[in-house]
């Protein structure tokens, strides 16, 4: 009688999604208030053009991606991050 072996062996590793579960950096830490006058904060939520990040990407809730965009948007006013950029980061 021929043995069984219940081992089971891929030639390639099986895809398993493993993806994080996203959060609201903001409400995790209890921040109620984004500095507008803290552009090295404010530079995590920006992409290497210079662009806002969209919330499906950072994970903030709504609420506080209009703050964090309310307060880009007056950095870039005072002068305090650029409007465009290459190579930002």
């Amino acid at each position: 009688m021929a043995q069984h072996n219940s081992d089971i062996k891929y030639l390639t590793p099986i895809a398993v999604d493993t993806k994080k579960k996203k959060y609201c950096r903001f409400k995790k830490s209890g921040i109620k208030y984004i500095d507008y006058k803290d552009p090295d904060f404010l530079m995590k939520f920006v992409n290497e053009q210079g662009k806002i990040l969209p919330r499906r990407i950072m994970g903030t809730s709504t609420k506080y991606q209009k703050k964090v965009a309310q307060a880009v948007k007056r950095a870039r006013h005072l002068a305090l991050m650029p409007y465009v950029a290459d190579l930002l980061k």
